[in-house]
Order: structure tokens, then C-alpha cells, then sequence
């Protein structure tokens, strides 16, 4: 598994688009074959900073995501509402493998 954590600089006048910007790209990762972890915004803290995080089976599987979404009208419609409202200043995507079994799970399932 491979799982995309995104870093996002928004404009924090427009939270609210960006929150709508986040839960259009929830369905789609989840309808293209990912899990979607979800969004995370500003709460306590700087209020220009925001996060989300994805995972796809592998990295193959999350290449092909990435390769269908210019011929997406949906993918290309969450970006155009980016665009337009403008609420992501900038954004840093990193890759890791996550580790979701504590040690009781892991022993339990590799001696079932």
C-alpha cells in the first residue's frame, strides 16, 4: 500500500472552498479505486495550513489514478473550482508506506 500525504498553503479567507474543494476529491479518489483518509483543516494553529492523505494498493494502482484524471470531467472540474476560487496558494505531495497493525494485530494475523 502507498499512501499520498498532501501539505496544503491555502488562502485562509477561503476555507470554505477549499473544504468543498477537498470533498469533491474524496469521492473521486474513492470512486477511482483509492481510500481517501480525508481532509484536514485549520483549526488551532496557522490558519493557512491544511492536510489530506490518500492511499492506492500500490504504486501502480495510484499512477493510473493519476493518469485518468486530465479525461476526467470531474477530477477536471475539482481542479477548475480551485482555479477559479483560487483557496490553494500552494501544495507539497509526499509518499509513504503506512503501517495501520499494532504488534497484537500483526502476531495475531501472520499465526492465524
Amino acid at each position: 500500500m502507498l499512501t499520498c500525504f498532501l501539505r496544503y498553503v491555502i488562502d485562509p479567507l477561503k476555507i470554505t472552498q477549499f473544504e468543498h474543494y477537498g470533498r469533491l476529491w474524496i469521492d473521486l479518489v474513492n470512486e477511482m479505486g483509492g481510500i481517501h483518509h480525508g481532509y484536514l483543516l485549520p483549526h488551532e494553529g496557522p490558519s493557512n495550513i491544511a492536510y489530506a492523505s490518500f492511499s492506492f494498493p500500490s504504486l501502480a494502482a495510484y499512477e493510473e489514478y493519476r493518469s485518468l484524471i486530465p479525461g476526467n470531467p470531474d477530477c477536471q472540474a475539482a481542479l477548475d473550482y480551485a482555479n477559479e476560487h483560487q483557496c490553494i496558494i500552494s501544495y507539497e505531495r509526499n509518499f509513504f508506506k503506512p503501517s495501520f497493525e499494532g504488534i497484537r494485530t500483526a502476531a495475531k494475523l501472520f499465526y492465524e
